[in-house]
C-alpha cells in the first residue's frame, strides 16, 4: 500500500468503525479496505486487530464455521467513546485540509 505509513490511521479508523456497526471478520475486513481502495494483506490487518484488541478497542471471539472457526470483532465501550473522539478530530482536521469544506 503507497503511503503506508500515513494511511495505517484511516485503516484502524474503518476497522474501528465497521467494529462498531457490528460484528467483523478479517477476511470481510480486507475486501471492505479493498472496496474503498486499501490493499491490505492478512499479514498487515490481523496483527493490526490483535493490536487495537489488546489496546481496549476492540474485543473478539471465536465462532464456529462449518469445519473451521472465525474470530469475531466487535468495538468495546473504549472503543466507542475513542471512535467518537476522534470523529471530533477528524472533522477539525479535514476543515482545515479540504478547500470547499465538504467535510
Amino acid at each position: 500500500m503507497e503511503y503506508q505509513d500515513l494511511l495505517s490511521g484511516f485503516v484502524r479508523l474503518h476497522v474501528l468503525h465497521h467494529a462498531a456497526e457490528g460484528d467483523l471478520h478479517g477476511l470481510w475486513m480486507i475486501e471492505e479496505l479493498a472496496r474503498h481502495g486499501y490493499k491490505v494483506s492478512a499479514g498487515t490487518l490481523y496483527p493490526m486487530l490483535h493490536s487495537l484488541e489488546k489496546k481496549g478497542y476492540l474485543a473478539s471471539r471465536i465462532e464456529r464455521v462449518g469445519r473451521t472457526h472465525r474470530r469475531i470483532y466487535n468495538a468495546t465501550p473504549y472503543g466507542l467513546v475513542a471512535l467518537e473522539k476522534i470523529k471530533e478530530k477528524a472533522k477539525e482536521l479535514f476543515r482545515e485540509i479540504l478547500p470547499d469544506n465538504t467535510a
